[in-house]
Order: structure tokens, then sequence, then C-alpha cells
């Protein structure tokens, strides 16, 4: 396949790179949304969203929402979100997706990786009894530009960051496992916000 691309902050570049997807395959073994951000300064986006909640929640949710018919035509299809242990943290406001209310870095990053694990237990409720299953990681603590950048520190090879998204996304084991959370390629409990299913409900629903 020929790389797809777009700018996740834009929700109509999000729906117009599923369409690249598509256009090139029928079926999907997996999808892993893997995209984050983190910033320091509170910025809103043309759609009207706080630009980490954007790109790091909304830009899956869409970009899953459009793809998941190429997801569910393939024998046994995976979605795979890579969350964060940040997401102990975060704090949901159904009322103001745009921070007005109070801006933190970190805060904004924590609250869009409980967003994360949140879509997950809502999609695999959806998802039930169908061959497709939707699990949740925390990568690590991991060598990238966002870590250098936002944190000013180093951590593990990009390639052990990757290893449980791979896991999530090929392993027979997990094959009938489903709105799970995941660290190191082991369950993981998630924190008591993350389990609250009328939140992930309520979440789904005003995204």
């Amino acid at each position: 396949c020929e790389p797809a691309w777009g700018d996740l902050s834009r929700m109509r570049e999000v729906v117009a790179l599923a369409r690249q997807v598509r256009t090139q395959t029928r079926a999907l073994d997996a999808l892993v949304n893997n995209a984050g951000v983190s910033v320091g300064e509170r910025t809103v986006t043309e759609d009207g969203f706080e630009l980490t909640l954007a790109v790091n929640h909304f830009a899956h949710f869409l970009l899953t929402h459009h793809l998941l018919d190429a997801v569910r035509a393939a024998p046994a299809g995976r979605v795979v979100t890579v969350a964060s242990m940040t997401h102990s943290s975060g704090r949901i406001d159904l009322d103001d997706f745009t921070a007005a209310k109070g801006f933190d870095g970190y805060g904004a990053y924590s609250t869009s990786k409980l967003a994360n694990v949140l879509f997950t237990v809502a999609l695999a409720r959806r998802l039930a009894g169908s061959p497709v299953i939707a699990n949740c990681c925390h990568p690590g603590v991991i060598s990238t530009k966002l870590l250098h950048s936002r944190f000013g520190m180093g951590g593990a090879p990009v390639e052990r960051g990757a290893r449980t998204s791979v896991y999530l996304a090929s392993a027979p084991e997990v094959a009938t496992i489903s709105g799970k959370y995941f660290d190191d390629c082991r369950e993981a409990t998630t924190a008591r916000p993350a389990r609250d299913a009328k939140l992930a409900e309520s979440l789904w629903e005003a995204s």
C-alpha cells in the first residue's frame, strides 16, 4: 500500500485520510490509533476543540468510525488505541471540549488519554458478539519527540514502545479479549474514572 496522510487536528482531513485508506484496501486486519500531541499553550482547532483532545481523541474516534467497516471485513479485525498510564490524572468535562474553563498542558494530555481508554470500552461494547476486538495500552515511557520536547527527558527505545501495540494487533492469545487495557503486553487495571461505564457511554455520545 501507498502511504496515506492527513492533519489529524482537522476533522475534514481525518475523513480524507480514511478515504485514502479505503481506496487502497477493502479490509484492515488492524487499525492502531497512535497519534499523540502534548502542548504547553491552549489552542482551539478549526473544529472548535482543544488541540490535544482533537488529535489524541476526536481524530481516533472519527478515523475508527470511518474505517470500522474495513476492520470488520477482515477475518478477525482489531482496533488498538495507544493510551497512557497518565489517564489516571484525566478529568472529562463533557461540557467543555475547548478547555475554556482552564488549561494545563499535562492535564489536557491526561484527559485525552482517559478519553482513549473510555473510547475503547465503549467501542468494545458495540463490537461484542463480532470477531472484531478493541483494546488499548500504555506503551511505556518512550524516547519520542513528544517526551523530549514537552518533558525534557528520554526513555526506552521506540521499538519497546511499539511492542504492546504490535502484541495487541497480532497475538493469537488476545483474539477473544476486548475492552481491556494492557501494560507491557499484560492486562492491567485502569484508574477508577476509566472504569465508569456511564462516562464511557456519555463521552461516546458527545463525541
